[in-house]
């Protein structure tokens, strides 16, 4: 069990235990820096999510030595995607990432992520509330002030130093905030919803999702719906859709979730009931400014880290907390600048051409023109596959992989306000 017990002061502290901070705490931790994760919530505590691990993710999970406690819950080999009168099987592309995915409950993955860090020498306290922000010469943080329930009711109050900071506490990012953090909403977002459900095909091999996602009146919407399997009897059914401070989402999730339930009920061996329905926004697409400071860096969710085409954040997350605890180990060092060229290095091209992408989806009329025209195409789609769900990594240097930096490229070139900026 991780210690409750609050240190007055650590090398590294780390706001949020979800993926990002325990990647960044136990990679710390591995480094042999003297780390302190702390997270608002009692563990296990659920996230909104739709649980569904890429090969990205799983390739990150793999470097953290937990591929044999994944393959022990369900994988999956790719894509099922139906929409306008078709359905392709598309397999996880492989090459330089897995060939293989998985769907894990955040409920279960976060609180073995923590425990991991934990293991690895981290210590880990939950319940603990980073409500403000010490700030010393030039911006830098020298400590937080943590809020707790007390033993007798009521709440106290603690500070703890810190020699560096990591914020991962979500896509609202409270700390975040307090440090200048800014959402900008004039590129796309995301809204959606997850729940579970009973299936008859919790053990499928494949992820299914459908882009001809429509509303009450049958018109489509710029989004998509999803069934990831489980395992045993469940999985996770959710619907997003797409939106920009232009053309913001006119629709309401749980209702249309339901309405997706009902939809797909036959072909999935669907129960009636939606547990645990739930709903988030999702900044996406590095739609964030001011992401780091002379000691501090935000990671994961907190800096935008999530993918405008199809809403995945968890490979993100644990990347960018691998990405901050290789740059913290190198020693002291003004942050300010160096973690946001990291940021735009691997991430800002993708991002750049990725909202673009999606935020056409937007425009009224456009997909219902060019879906069915895009899901003839097994080629087109195979593609899609991998450049929606971030199956290029920095190491593939195939045509898809060299077009795919080029779009970046182009893209980035035409941004009024580039990711992370």
């Amino acid at each position: 069990m991780p210690t409750q017990t609050l240190p007055s002061r650590t090398d590294v502290l780390v706001v949020g235990a979800g993926p990002a901070g325990s990647a960044a705490a136990t990679w710390s931790a591995r480094h042999g820096l003297d780390v302190l994760l702390l997270d608002a919530a009692t563990y296990p505590r659920d996230k909104t999510c739709g649980d569904g691990l890429t090969p990205r993710a799983v390739g990150e999970l793999l470097r953290l030595g937990l591929g044999d406690w994944l393959r022990a819950h369900t994988v999956n080999i790719g894509l099922r995607a139906h929409g306008f009168g078709q359905t392709l099987l598309l397999p996880w592309p492989g090459g330089s990432l897995p060939n293989w995915g998985s769907a894990v409950a955040r409920t279960e993955l976060d609180n073995h992520l923590r425990s991991l860090a934990v293991k690895s020498g981290a210590t880990a306290v939950d319940g603990a509330r980073v409500v403000d922000v010490r700030r010393g010469a030039a911006g830098a943080v020298t400590g937080v002030v943590v809020e707790r329930v007390a033993e007798h009711g009521g709440t106290e109050r603690f500070e703890v130093a810190c020699e560096r900071l990591v914020v991962a506490d979500g896509v609202r990012s409270p700390v975040g905030k307090l440090l200048g953090r800014e959402w900008h909403r004039d590129t796309v977002y995301g809204v959606a919803g997850r729940s579970y459900v009973t299936s008859t095909r919790a053990d499928d091999p494949w992820i299914s999702s459908h882009l001809e996602l429509r509303d009450e009146s049958g018109e489509v919407l710029s989004g998509y719906g999803w069934v990831f399997p489980l395992g045993g009897d469940e999985v996770n059914l959710g619907a997003g859709t797409l939106a920009t401070a232009k053309r913001p989402a006119d629709v309401a999730i749980r209702p249309l979730m339901k309405l997706y339930a009902d939809e797909q009920r036959e072909a999935f061996g669907l129960g009636d009931e939606l547990r645990m329905p739930a709903s988030a926004l999702l900044p996406m697409g590095g739609a964030v400014s001011h992401v780091s400071g002379p000691n501090w860096v935000l990671v994961g969710d907190a800096a935008g880290c999530v993918n405008p085409l199809n809403g995945e954040g968890i490979d993100y997350g644990l990347e960018t907390g691998r990405f901050a605890a290789d740059l913290l180990a190198e020693g002291p060092a003004d942050l300010t600048e160096r973690w946001r060229a990291l940021l735009v290095e691997h991430y800002g091209e993708a991002f750049s051409v990725a909202r673009r992408l999606a935020g056409l989806v937007t425009v009224p009329g456009l997909l219902p023109r060019l879906g069915p025209i895009g899901m003839r195409s097994r080629l087109g789609m195979t593609l899609a596959l991998r450049w929606m769900g971030n199956l290029v990594d920095d190491e593939d240097r195939d045509l898809a992989a060299r077009a795919w930096r080029a779009a970046g490229r182009l893209s980035a070139a035409r941004d009024a306000r580039p990711p992370f900026s």
